[in-house]
C-alpha cells in the first residue's frame, strides 16, 4: 500500500508537523516557593531569561533544559477520568508552573512558543510523571499522570506574562 499523502513522505510529514496556526491560552501560573512546598497559584508573573520564574525555588542552570515545566489544560480533566473523577484535577497538584489551553503541547517539542508580548520558550522535551504523583493523586496517579505529564522549556527571552496571554508559535 502506497503512503497516504502525496510526495515524499519524508517531506510530508515534516510539513506537517510544521503546520500549527492555533494560538492557546495561559490558564494558570504557579511557582514553589520552597522545595516540595504546596505551588501558589499567580496571576502574573516575571519570568527571567536562562533562568526560572521569580519566586519560585528552582534554580536550573543557565542554558538548563527544565528551566519552567507547563501542562496541557486540557490533559487535567483527562488524568482525572483515569482517577474515576468526575472534575479536572486542579493544576497546582501536577507541579507544573504554567498550564496552556488551546494547543497540542505534545506538538510543541523542539519548537519555540511566545507567551504574551514578551516571554519566548524553547520546548526542550518532556516532563514525565514522578513518584509523588502516587502521592498527590493517590494509587494509580503514577500510570494516569503517563502521557500527559507536559513539557520542560528552556526560557530564551523573559518579561512579564498574565493569565489569558496568548500563546502562539514561533517560526
Amino acid at each position: 500500500m502506497a503512503f497516504p499523502f502525496a510526495g515524499d513522505d519524508k517531506s510530508t510529514i515534516a510539513n506537517l508537523l510544521k503546520t500549527l496556526p492555533q494560538v492557546g491560552h495561559l490558564e494558570w501560573i504557579g511557582i514553589r516557593p520552597v522545595r516540595r512546598a504546596p505551588l501558589v497559584a499567580m496571576r502574573e508573573a516575571t519570568v527571567e531569561t536562562d533562568r526560572h520564574i521569580q519566586g519560585d525555588h528552582a534554580t536550573p542552570k543557565p542554558g538548563g533544559k527544565r528551566q519552567v515545566t507547563l501542562i496541557q489544560h486540557e490533559d487535567l480533566a483527562a488524568v482525572a477520568s483515569y482517577l474515576g473523577l468526575s472534575e479536572p484535577i486542579a493544576p497546582d497538584r501536577l507541579r507544573r508552573n504554567l498550564a496552556i489551553r488551546g494547543l497540542n503541547l505534545l506538538s510543541l517539542k523542539n519548537r519555540k512558543i511566545q507567551i504574551g508580548k514578551e516571554v519566548q520558550l524553547e520546548i526542550t522535551g518532556e516532563c514525565h510523571p514522578c513518584s509523588r504523583m502516587e502521592e498527590e493523586l493517590g494509587p494509580g496517579g503514577y500510570n494516569a499522570m503517563r502521557g500527559h505529564g507536559g513539557l520542560t522549556a528552556r526560557i530564551l527571552h523573559g518579561g512579564v506574562i498574565k493569565v489569558g496571554d496568548i500563546v502562539r508559535v514561533l517560526d
